[in-house]
């Protein structure tokens, strides 16, 4: 999809990108695969703040996402639409029977193309199928983890994983993140890439268009106060203090490892993403 560029008539224009929309067919969503979608401002079931820095945007209305296709039969793409709740578009889909369900866009899915959902599916864009049916060397996304849950892996905008070798019941996969992991022959993947390539050229342009989004201001720690984080104080600008930055509790970042490592999905993973 395009990204088009304004012109700097205002200071919040100047270097503010958007995408055109021109693939999208449908603007109004599907009603009957919305749900309400409540918001809770990063506070958890006590109203204490657990995630900084969400509160406010729009509403929205979450569409129901097929992740799992265990109906094999033949769909036809009527519309692509937008979906607010994620990066990559989405597609409308309808079944033989007049059933209708959302799937996640990849490159190349246009209306009136058809697609299956099975192990004797065909490899093209928008077929999922178990990982054993698919070849070697091909370019996947929307991978399940465990059999029958659904797709979590390789689900936003642009992303793509590589199947890369298949042995002894596990498959290889290399994810976008150039990790190399197993994941079991009869998990499911889609074929192809995820669409809405061009969504990571956008620039947000103004800090109200965050406001939009549900994001709050974020305030440095070296600005506040010795009370409120470890790199507060001082005279003017000061030096945080420390051999590296810390979070406002004093836990390391800035490529601190959080990951367990006793964790049980370890064994899973062949070659780390930070590995020559």
């Amino acid at each position: 999809m395009p990204v088009k560029i304004y012109k700097p008539t205002t200071p919040g224009r100047r270097n503010m990108s958007v995408q055109s929309f021109a693939e999208l067919t449908k603007k109004a969503p599907e009603k009957s695969l919305l749900e309400p979608l409540k918001k809770h401002a990063g506070r958890n079931n006590l109203g204490r703040i657990t995630v900084r820095h969400h509160g406010g945007g729009n509403r929205r209305k979450y569409r129901i996402i097929d992740f799992k296709r265990q109906n094999e039969a033949p769909a036809t793409v009527i519309a692509l639409e937008y979906d607010p709740n994620r990066t990559a578009n989405i597609a409308l889909i309808q079944y033989e029977d007049g059933k209708k369900s959302y799937i996640v866009a990849p490159v190349d899915l246009k209306v009136g193309d058809v697609i299956t959902a099975g192990a004797e599916s065909d490899i093209k864009p928008g077929n999922a199928l178990p990982i054993a049916n698919i070849p070697v060397g091909t370019l996947i996304h929307n991978i399940e983890l465990y059999p029958g849950r659904g797709a979590q892996m390789v689900r936003s905008a642009g992303a793509m994983a590589q199947l890369m070798a298949k042995e002894n019941g596990m498959a290889q996969v290399r994810l976008p993140s150039s990790e190399v992991r197993y994941v079991r022959l009869d998990c499911k993947a889609t074929i192809g890439q995820v669409g809405n390539i061009e969504h990571e050229n956008v620039k947000i342009g103004k800090a109200g268009k965050t406001r939009h989004m549900g994001i709050r201001p974020t305030v440095r720690g070296s600005v506040m106060n010795p009370c409120d984080h470890p790199h507060g104080g001082g005279e003017g600008r000061s030096p945080i203090g420390r051999p590296t930055p810390v979070t406002p509790w004093g836990k390391p970042t800035m490529g601190y490892k959080t990951r367990n490592k006793k964790a049980r999905t370890n064994k899973f993973i062949v070659k780390r993403k930070n590995d020559r």
